[in-house]
């Protein structure tokens, strides 16, 4: 997959492991409600998306989509996937 994207799934995976206290990252990882915020945000984060795409807002589009991409990354992460789980799935489909 894209460098950019192991980068940062290492980064998210660093995180979760040293749990620095100016991280938002970090925070995902402990927060209370755990999961749920993730789930939360990969939720708002997609109706954001359509309401971008419906506007035809270029840069908003790519925005909401990386904040995406970022959640669902974290969500793989708490759920002690790896990324080529993901990259395997894709091939799958092509």
């Amino acid at each position: 997959m894209d460098e950019t994207l192991a980068e940062l799934f290492a980064v998210i995976e660093d995180r979760k492991e040293t749990l620095p206290d100016d991280s938002y990252t970090a925070s995902l990882f402990t927060h209370e409600k755990g999961e749920n915020a993730v789930l939360e945000k990969l939720g708002e984060e997609s109706t954001e998306l359509v309401l971008a795409a419906k506007d035809d807002d270029r840069e908003e589009i790519a925005s909401e989509a990386a904040d995406i991409v970022y959640h669902l990354l974290v969500l793989l992460s708490m759920k002690d996937m790896d990324l080529t789980e993901l990259e395997d799935e894709l091939e799958a489909r092509r």
